[in-house]
Order: C-alpha cells, then structure tokens, then sequence
C-alpha cells in the first residue's frame, strides 16, 4: 500500500507499487501455500492471473461473489492449472459453472463457513491478496493469523481510490513479528491472534534453547507448556534435570498433574519420534499426555536420526502448527551441530 494507506490509484490503470523483489518475494509466499483467495472486485478490476511463476506450485484459485457478475473469460478462470472455487449465495453464479466450481454458501456469505469448507478441501494455508473489501472482512472477523504489509514511498491522496482496508470495528492487538527493506519498500510482518499469542511463546521456548548445557551429541531444545488462556504450566529444555532429558520431557514431568484440557505444547524443534539415550521418545509422550496442539520452530535435521514427530502427531489427532521463521533462532545454540 502507498504510505496513505492505499492499494491503486483512481485512473483506469494499476498503480504499480510493489518493486521486482517484492514481486520475487510475493510469488515464493504464493508457492507456500495450498489456496489464494481475492474478492470479486478485484477480478474485475485487476484481472489477475494469481499463478506461481515458476511452475512448480499451482495453489488452489478462490474467489467470493454475492452477485456472480464476473466474466468467465476472466484470467482468474482461464489461466494456471490449479482448481478455481467461487463461493456464492444459491443460483447467483450459475453463469461461472463451467468456469470454476461454484460452492454455494446459503443466502448469506459467512467467511468462518467458506474457511471450514476449504479445509474439508485439503486447504490448511489460505492466502487473502485482496483487495479491500476483502481485507476488511477477513481483519474484522478476526480471521487472520498473519498480515504481510509492504509500505511504498509514496501518497495516492485521492478518496476515490480503493484502500487497503475500509470502515469496520479491528481488534486490537498485532505483534511485529520483522521489519525488512525491499529497496525504497518495507515489509512489515504482523501476527494477529492465537497466532500472535503462539509466535510470543515459541519465542520464550526458543530463548530457553540457550540455557542448555553444550553437548555435541544431542540438540539444545527449549519448551513450555501453557494452558488454554495461555498460563504457563511448565517449562524445559535439553539436559536441565540430567544429561539425556529432552525438554519437552521434562516440561511435561514438571507438571502437577494431566495437561488441562486446550493445553498447548511449545518446542523450539520437532519433537523426538526416534531416540537412544530413552525407551520412550517425546512424541510418544505428548500423545500419552493428552496435549492436542503442539507448536513447533524447527523440523528436525537427520544430523542423528530421520525425525518424522510432527507426522506422527498429526495422525494421532494432534494439531501441529509451524513458523519457520523462528527457525533460525531455534537453530543458533546448535550451530556447531550443523
């Protein structure tokens, strides 16, 4: 968006605001994730093609319509490999039905419907590019983990044009999560939500990582277990207790009794699923607690073993939940392992 908060100008042209990087940039985020979704508007005004340039991801096309009024020669439509998905209320675009798979939503469009939907479709990591309409319903529902902004050097200062985001009622509440230039543009990183509350306690757990006594056999780990209002419970990391504890094993044996029900556990690395110092690996104890969420930095690198905990979670009803941008945090006090 330009500095005053818009994403075009009024003209019958796009406004180009992003730079080649920025652009390099947005399509590896697209490559990352399994769905796009942009708002009607913004296919009639934009023609956008939303495909991955380099071919080797083809995310799922979506679009929201009240009306239908979209041409299905539209690039939306006729570009990429990947499925397209309108959403709309019953009969309004029967037009688009060889075009794309049209869902129909009801009389009404509820976004937290459209979002279980997509996931019954295999969607786990939904893109929202726009515009900002779009954006305003998806921020005002508190429906967004995390918000990508890239700020331009530059003022639009015409009302008429179409805003980053418009009149609502916004929760409160943004974590910075980074900063980075691109050229004469910022990226500005937020999280939003449960998302935020998650990537402030991953940190904490990957913070504790440090406090590991060296070992050149075994990873420096951190982890912290904390309840549904996000209380923290307990705490660990590798070797605190004695030399071959893992720290999601001693978080969980610090603990005065069962995990409370809606309790999360917060590891810097993917939880052990093979180990020799114990008979019983950290997977195999998170499932034996009880504890259905786990949240996680770092997969494990086959530097010792071919780890496969958060797979093993997952088909044991765990939800396992990743930001790898905290990554490399995670990795620095095992830098010498790598």
């Amino acid at each position: 968006m330009s500095v005053d908060g818009y994403i075009d100008d009024a003209g019958p042209d796009r406004l180009v605001l992003s730079n080649d990087a920025d652009w390099a940039r947005v399509d590896e985020v697209r490559a990352g994730v399994d769905a796009i979704l942009v708002g009607a508007n913004t296919i009639r005004r934009d023609n956008p093609r939303l495909l991955v340039r380099s071919g080797k991801a083809h995310p799922v096309k979506v679009t929201i319509t009240s009306t239908g009024d979209l041409d299905p020669a539209a690039q939306f439509f006729t570009t990429g490999e990947a499925a397209k998905l309108v959403y709309a209320p019953a009969g309004a675009a029967a037009g688009l039905t060889g075009a794309a798979t049209v869902v129909e939503t009801g009389p009404d469009i509820d976004l937290r419907w459209i979002l279980a939907d997509l996931r019954a479709r295999g969607v786990r990591r939904l893109m929202v590019e726009g515009g900002g309409t779009v954006h305003t319903q998806f921020l005002t529902a508190g429906l967004v983990d995390e918000l990508q902004l890239v700020v331009a050097p530059l003022f639009v200062g015409d009302p008429r044009a179409p805003r980053f985001v418009y009149s609502g009622r916004f929760g409160s509440g943004m974590t910075l999560a980074g900063a980075e230039p691109i050229g004469d543009l910022v990226l500005l990183r937020y999280f939003l939500g449960t998302a935020a509350a998650d990537w402030r306690l991953l940190r904490t757990a990957t913070e504790l990582a440090r406090c590991c006594p060296p070992s050149e056999t075994a990873f420096s780990v951190g982890a912290v277990i904390v309840d549904a209002a996000g209380t923290e419970l307990a705490r660990g990391y590798s070797r605190d207790t004695d030399p071959t504890v893992h720290a999601e094993e001693s978080a969980l044996a610090k603990l005065s009794g069962p995990p409370p029900p809606g309790a999360t556990l917060y590891s810097s690395l993917e939880p052990c699923s093979s180990r020799s110092s114990r008979p019983t690996t950290c997977t195999q104890h998170i499932l034996d607690s009880g504890i259905r969420r786990v949240v996680i930095a770092w997969r494990e690198p086959s530097t010792f073993v071919h780890g496969h905990g958060a797979e093993l979670l997952a088909a044991g009803g765990v939800e396992v939940i990743e930001f790898p941008d905290l990554a490399p945090a995670a990795k620095e006090p095992n830098r010498h392992l790598l």
